[in-house]
């Protein structure tokens, strides 16, 4: 294991048998999240990039099985925020010190590219980085929001399993997200995916497919977050994915795409205290604080438990500053752009 470990450590190749040898191993965890941080201390440096997550509408067009937006979840309060309310938090967000913003929300059908497109031209003109996250669109979308000024998009896969991917994602096309990705490369954006770990059905073997599938498409920057089972959806019996296992998708990830952002994601905070700490020393460089509003933020569920995780702008930030001194590490002073994207750009 350790020979795997190095060889990943110094050439960023692994096979799909040795990634599951790695995923399978209960040995060398501490081994492998120690290369990890090692490699993302050499490509990204030791500094922390901060995104303001803005979620805007809970509404969502989706019936995913373990979603708690899921669209026949009619126990969840919908909100839309309208458009003066998110340039006021976009313009917090910057009073905060932050310098990106992340537009994220269900697949609401509401907001259409012009209304879009609108509010990325409005937000660009206060300097921030702007990243979307409102999930599939045409490629004529994805164009005229990068021609609006968005910097970045996130789409994750979930899983590269086909068949799982359409049992716990009724009425989508695996197919269709793929293609959404490359249209997204395509449009100019940098291109965010990413999985979950621990669905129902998730095997070690689907995890190895996983990260060559994100190496595959070049990514710039990949979320990885446990799975955790939301009472109001089919999924409410299941058992929460492992921290420890979604840590070494997260370092393996690292190591096989070294130069590329990954967030300590809130899923990881929710399942354990030291969860995001824990992501930033494995090979996380990320954390996106909520300054979502409370009487918002409160409804959009994606699990339970994860509207609890922070508070108070302001005492996040703070919180956020105690934890970032505590490991060494400090906050960015720029917008991180991906540098993977920038010396895919140079090449």
């Amino acid at each position: 294991m350790m020979d795997l470990i190095k060889k990943a450590e110094e050439t960023h190749e692994l096979s799909r048998d040795e990634l599951i040898a790695l995923l399978n191993d209960g040995q060398y965890c501490e081994e492998l999240f120690a290369a990890a941080d090692n490699v993302r201390q050499k490509y990204v440096g030791d500094e922390i990039h901060l995104r303001g997550l803005i979620e805007f509408s809970n509404i969502c067009r989706n019936n995913c099985c373990y979603c708690g937006l899921r669209r026949d979840n009619h126990n969840l309060t919908r909100y839309r925020i309208d458009i003066p309310t998110i340039l006021e938090m976009a313009r917090h967000a910057q009073n905060l010190g932050l310098k990106t913003v992340v537009l994220q929300s269900g697949e609401d059908c509401y907001y259409t590219r012009e209304r879009l497109c609108n509010l990325i031209r409005e937000i660009k003109k206060n300097g921030l980085a702007l990243t979307l996250s409102i999930g599939e669109r045409n490629f004529e979308d994805y164009q005229a929001f990068r021609d609006a000024g968005a910097d970045r998009f996130l789409l994750r896969i979930e899983t590269t399993d086909k068949e799982l991917y359409l049992r716990h994602d009724p009425g989508m096309s695996w197919d269709k997200r793929a293609k959404c990705l490359s249209d997204l490369r395509r449009a100019g954006l940098e291109v965010g995916s990413g999985c979950l770990v621990g669905l129902p059905g998730q095997k070690t073997e689907t995890y190895a497919d996983d990260i060559l599938f994100f190496k595959n498409i070049d990514a710039d920057m990949i979320g990885i977050g446990p799975f955790i089972p939301h009472p109001d959806t089919p999924l409410h019996n299941a058992q929460s994915g492992s921290l420890i296992m979604a840590l070494k998708v997260m370092a393996l990830t690292r190591l096989l795409l070294p130069d590329i952002n990954i967030p300590a994601t809130t899923a990881m905070e929710t399942l354990a205290p030291d969860g995001q700490a824990k992501a930033l020393q494995s090979g996380a460089n990320v954390i996106m604080p909520n300054i979502t509003l409370d009487s918002y933020r409160r409804h959009y569920e994606l699990y339970p438990g994860k509207t609890a995780v922070g508070g108070a702008p302001e005492d996040n930030m703070q919180r956020l500053k105690d934890k970032i001194s505590s490991l060494g590490r400090q906050i960015a002073t720029d917008a991180g752009s991906s540098k993977h994207f920038t010396n895919r750009q140079n090449r």
